[in-house]
């Protein structure tokens, strides 16, 4: 840098002090023909500064010349002298050291003003226009993709409809006039080419880029699959089909309308068949997250069990979340077919008892006092008075034989305040109970009772065959195996089995353990074949207060139980007709003769048959018909100590 000595000095130990290497070149030419003034040397000064102070590059800046003119524009490479610099160089330099600003008036400053506020407001209008220009466009394609819910009311009017989208809440607008078909009857009454409508619920969704697979599901049991895939000719309708089956949620209820195509499809029960789908509407949509996967509800222990040792065991779904949410679990075939073979044991109930002569009775479930004694009550308030909820319809079907009708059955609700934690006992399940009148014996009834369990246990392997075999695929279990004519075994055979198997029976006085059920099970499977027999002549000292005492010895009884697999399903006797046998019986018990056993005693009074008759838990039969582990997984809702809900 060729400058006056002084300045030259000043500057480079600046430099050193900062340990900066100065880079830029400046040529100054020192000739005092072109040096003007000191001030036009240190205006020079400070640019050169400046633009060190602003990192310019070597290359930035190749030469300052100052023998044409004090300020001369320095470029390189589109870099130029900050515009600050250039007024400041024009006005000293150019106007000398003596010349100042010219001062604007206030009416240019206005001008200058209104201009910028003007060019701001332009450049804001551009902003907003370009906005609200990118929102519309935003919004068309919102509403160029949006699926709209469908109003359906009429089948004619159907091609004026979308192809998809959730269905407007069904509330019995109209009658559509569609005709909706059973996935069972798929492979039976239809053809490949045929056109129709399903319902069913979304088992499962498998989308990919160009198609989407879903299969439905009817009644638990039957699945078939249906298909969709992109078309060439209408890319943007098709692709919105594919976009709206990825949106469905599993569980949630669909009508699909589709032609049947060619199949071969092994996960489903409609094998050769599968839906094209031609328009789809969602009914009721489930939630995305659900309390568990019905798929996983549905697996047998031994599966779930195996499992565990491989890299992605299967959950293990608990008692209580199940019956949390019960709802859920009943959707599994296995569970759903449990409540359809209950319902078949009523049905077959009913069919063998009417084929009997029997009368269907329905007696009341508010009653004064307690109907069987030895199990708890519960009690209500009946309008300032205490009313309990019946243990039984035990006092009401004898008064029916009092009425002259001579058999008689009913199946209803049967509350027990019992606090039993026990995998077989509920508070609240299914009575079918029974009550005939008798010439001689009460074997008269166990004959009755012995021909309707074959009835149902036959009805059961034949008509509901495809309820027991999707049962038994996660329940294992074999047809239970009886006799053709009763089984009975008397109380002090019953002692003998039990002492030669190791129990301590005592006087033989007492009841019957669980464990001693499953041994007396094991022993008349192997001795008499059956899983099904009955035993009577049990202690009157374990029996209800109507119970008829043996003729032979008062200490035993004319009542039986009846069991399957080793554990009660039935309990019975012939009933106690006679009113002063009655009453010396209560006294001996110590019960008290109170409202309602007045006119239950009153109504032998004026005359009745001998009669006898049975009481079955409708839960426990189908638990141990099917070898179930629990009674809870044969009842809908069950009632336990510790549960009320749902």
């Amino acid at each position: 840098v060729c400058m006056p000595s002084p300045i030259t000095s000043s500057l480079v130990a600046r430099c050193n002090q900062r340990r900066t290497v100065v880079v830029t070149i400046i040529s100054v030419c020192t000739a005092s023909s072109h040096l003007r003034s000191e001030r036009e040397v240190m205006l020079k000064w400070m640019m050169a500064a400046s633009l060190m102070w602003m990192q310019l590059r070597p290359r930035t800046v190749a030469a300052l010349s100052l023998s044409s003119s004090p300020l001369q524009r320095l470029s390189h490479r589109q870099q130029t002298v900050p515009l600050s610099f250039t007024r400041l160089f024009s006005e000293g330099v150019n106007s000398g050291a003596t010349a100042a600003p010219e001062e604007r008036t206030e009416e240019e400053k206005a001008r200058i003003k209104a201009e910028r506020e003007a060019r701001k407001a332009e450049k804001e209008r551009l902003k907003a226009e370009k906005k609200a220009k990118k929102e519309a466009e935003r919004l068309a394609k919102e509403e160029a993709e949006k699926i709209h819910d469908v109003v359906y009311l009429s089948y004619d009017e159907q091609d004026t409809y979308s192809v998809m989208g959730d269905m407007a809440r069904i509330m019995s607008r109209s009658r559509s006039g569609r005709s909706f078909e059973k996935v069972k009857d798929l492979e039976i009454k239809f053809q490949v080419g045929d056109k129709l409508w399903l319902r069913g619920r979304l088992q499962s969704v498998r989308p990919t880029g160009r198609s989407c697979f879903i299969v439905l599901r009817q009644d638990s049991f039957d699945t078939v699959q249906a298909c969709y895939f992109k078309d060439k000719e209408d890319p943007e309708g098709s692709q919105k089909m594919i976009k709206y089956l990825k949106s469905l949620t599993e569980e949630s209820i669909v009508d699909v309308e589709g032609t049947l195509v060619e199949a071969d499809v092994k996960s489903c029960s409609v094998k050769t068949m599968e839906l094209s789908i031609n328009r789809i509407h969602t009914v009721s949509k489930a939630d995305a997250m659900l309390p568990f996967l019905v798929e996983d509800a549905a697996r047998s222990e031994k599966e779930v069990e195996e499992s565990q040792e491989t890299d992605r065991p299967f959950p293990r779904l608990g008692q209580e979340l199940r019956l949390d949410n019960r709802w859920m679990d009943l959707r599994t075939p296995a569970n759903n077919a449990i409540m359809r073979v209950q319902s078949a044991v009523c049905q077959l109930f009913r069919e063998s008892l009417y084929s009997q002569g029997f009368c269907e009775i329905h007696t009341p479930k508010l009653i004064a006092g307690e109907s069987e004694s030895g199990a708890g009550v519960f009690t209500t308030d009946y309008f300032g008075t205490t009313a309990c909820l019946a243990q039984s319809p035990q006092l009401y079907k004898q008064m029916a034989i009092s009425s002259d009708m001579d058999r008689v059955f009913e199946i209803g609700p049967v509350f027990r305040a019992e606090n039993s934690h026990t995998r077989r006992h509920l508070c609240e399940f299914t009575g079918l109970d029974l009550e005939m009148a008798i010439d001689d014996h009460y074997m008269e009834t166990l004959e009755v009772i012995h021909n309707m369990f074959k009835y149902i246990f036959a009805g059961l392997e034949t008509r509901w065959a495809k309820e027991l075999s999707a049962i038994r695929e996660q329940y294992e279990s074999e047809p239970v195996e009886f006799t053709e004519e009763p089984c009975v075994l008397h109380w002090p055979e019953a002692m003998e089995i039990l002492g030669a198997e190791g129990f301590d029976i005592g006087d033989g006085m007492g009841d019957l353990t669980g464990a001693m059920e499953l041994a007396l099970g094991r022993a008349v499977k192997e001795k008499y074949g059956t899983d099904f027999f009955m035993l009577d002549k049990y202690p009157s000292v374990i029996r209800p207060f109507y119970t008829m005492p043996d003729p032979d010895d008062a200490r035993f009884s004319n009542s039986y139980d009846i069991f399957i697999r080793g554990q009660e399903i039935c309990s019975g006797a012939q009933r106690c007709h006679d009113p002063d046998l009655v009453l010396k019986i209560l006294e001996e018990k110590g019960i008290e003769a109170g409202e309602g056993l007045e006119t239950y005693v009153q109504s032998f009074r004026h005359g009745v048959s001998p009669h006898a008759g049975a009481g079955i838990g409708l839960e426990r039969v189908v638990f141990l018909y099917l070898g179930l582990d629990n009674v809870r997984k044969a009842s809908m809702f069950p009632r336990d100590p510790n549960r009320c809900t749902p």
